[in-house]
């Protein structure tokens, strides 16, 4: 395609970010055009296959990254309209208050943020009534203040998931429905009503939402945005490079590979990067020129570094009791989220995964083998399964960082071991308890494969901090409102922006950030 048109904004990705970024910016008038390197996700039955979602990742990227010893591993990436959105469990949770301020960790500091709780508060709100999320304020005893209720009731327990709940509870603990985003009507009994979009089936994390029940970005922000005449999208467009004037201050052409082979130049007053933390650091490196010899908006020497994507544990129960839920995703516990009283340092959060099913536990056998009773068979694990997500806080460390050799070929390296002492406590923790709960004390089983098959570098499904912001332009790359230090039209509102990255899914707060800087960025259209 020739495009002779200049725009007002151009936003490169259609995932939390920029997708948000574009349905906010669309009832401005303004010309905005979206460029996305993948096409639409295929509607088809194996959307809701788990052996060609999670055994054989058939809508995962087809591409390597190499680790810091040069080894390949396959990313936990997904280049379609809507992001890594189309495959998460749309968790949707904020961070918490003292998220913003520096947390003193068992291995070193997180750091503050340039903003505060309060100054993202009312964002947070217009991000769960846009985002359709489900759930009750007040009931997590360490979330801070809301101006609002959530747009709607939590998305009730079933049973197996309820006794849990009570049981938690007996035992002095604070259990509290999980923030979800999904279109769901429930009747009096907590079942999807006859005209409710989602159907509370156990598809819902990791998986696509065949019936567009699911709040992602494409569903929820980039199809409505696309009805105003003045927004226009190219799929199968991979952005190259951003390229400048000689005085290097300002972006003057997005360069895109089309799908058809062709290379597109694209123009705008205002340039925003929301490819993913790892992509959108590999694009400013990319992007290097005389004026920028270490990379786009690179004078602090931190785009690629800091990369965070959460200490993370998934983990199978066996209850005594058989686990016949569907809809899994519906609790959390968050008592030890800062600390507990045997630990000076934060240890994380717990919540449910979606429910495992036999395919799932046959992609697992292998690693299993001699772990569970033989008298058990797959499906009767499969139905007796209760399965926990453990997330924990990773730090922000400049050796973690992302870069690009001279072939091209994106490189990223992480220290695994980085603040995972919380993490172990918090496992411990849940393990002390299953007696408690119901389940087979000696039956806490790895769920490697809702974790990239147990690679931890592999699972890039939280990915951060690539490309922080803050207030000293020597040590971050973006200002408080996500434009970059260097330049004067260049912004970035996915999740590189993080300077840390708490132990909640980061998902709702790049919401919400996207659609702060989306203000700003109308404010100065304007």
């Amino acid at each position: 395609m020739a495009d002779d048109h200049h725009y007002d904004v151009i936003i490169i990705g259609t995932g939390a970010g920029g997708g948000t970024l574009a349905h906010r910016l669309a009832p401005t008038g303004k010309r905005v055009l979206i460029l996305e390197r993948g096409d639409y996700l295929p509607r088809e039955r194996d959307n809701w296959d788990s052996t060609a979602v999670f055994v054989k990742g058939k809508y995962r990227a087809p591409e390597f990254w190499y680790d810091k010893h040069g080894d390949q591993f396959p990313p936990e990436v997904n280049y379609y309209v809507g992001g890594n959105t189309k495959f998460y469990g749309a968790a949707l949770f904020r961070l918490r208050p003292e998220d913003f301020g520096e947390l003193r960790h068992h291995d070193g500091i997180s750091p503050a943020w340039p903003i505060r709780y309060e100054d993202l508060e009312p964002y947070y709100t217009q991000a769960e009534q846009l985002y359709l999320v489900h759930g009750r304020h007040g009931e997590d005893p360490t979330e801070g203040p809301a101006s609002g209720p959530y747009p709607h009731p939590p998305v009730e327990h079933e049973p197996r998931i309820q006794q849990l709940s009570d049981d938690l509870e007996k035992k002095g603990l604070h259990p509290f429905h999980l923030p979800i985003g999904v279109n769901l009507t429930q009747d009096e009994n907590g079942r999807a009503t006859h005209s409710s979009v989602c159907i509370r089936c156990d598809r819902v994390d990791g998986f696509p939402c065949l019936m567009g029940a699911k709040s992602d970005a494409q569903v929820i922000c980039v199809d409505p945005a696309l009805k105003h005449d003045n927004v226009t999208m190219v799929t199968g467009a991979n952005v190259r490079r951003l390229e400048t004037d000689p005085t290097g201050r300002t972006v003057t052409r997005v360069v895109a590979e089309l799908a058809d082979g062709t290379t597109e130049g694209f123009t705008a007053d205002i340039v925003v990067v929301a490819c993913g933390a790892v992509n959108s650091a590999v694009l400013l490196l990319r992007s290097a020129n005389d004026k920028h010899p270490g990379g786009l908006a690179n004078s602090s020497d931190v785009v690629g570094r800091h990369y965070m994507r959460h200490n993370n544990l998934a983990l199978m129960a066996v209850s005594k009791e058989p686990n016949p839920t569907k809809f899994q995703k519906t609790l959390a516990l968050h008592d030890w989220y800062l600390g507990a009283d045997d630990w000076d340092f934060p240890l994380g959060g717990i919540q449910m995964l979606g429910k495992s099913d036999a395919d799932q536990i046959h992609g697992e056998a292998p690693r299993w083998a001699g772990a569970v009773s033989p008298d058990m068979p797959f499906e009767m694990l499969a139905h007796h399964a209760v399965d926990f997500w453990l997330c924990g806080e990773d730090l922000p460390l400049p050796e973690s960082r992302v870069t690009l050799d001279k072939d091209d070929d994106i490189h990223l390296a992480l220290d695994e071991k980085n603040n995972i002492a919380g993490l172990k406590r918090l496992q411990h923790k849940l393990q002390g308890m299953l007696s408690h709960l119901g389940m087979h004390e000696h039956h806490l089983l790895s769920h490697s494969i809702y974790l990239h098959k147990g690679m931890p570098i592999g699972a890039t499904a939280h990915q951060a901090g690539t490309v922080r912001f803050g207030d000293d332009p020597a040590s971050s790359a973006l200002d408080v409102n996500c434009k970059a230090h260097d330049l004067d039209n260049l912004y970035v509102v996915d999740t590189s922006f993080f300077p840390s990255i708490g132990a909640v899914n980061p998902s709702l707060t790049a919401i919400a950030n996207a659609l702060r800087v989306g203000d700003h960025i109308a404010a100065r259209l304007r």
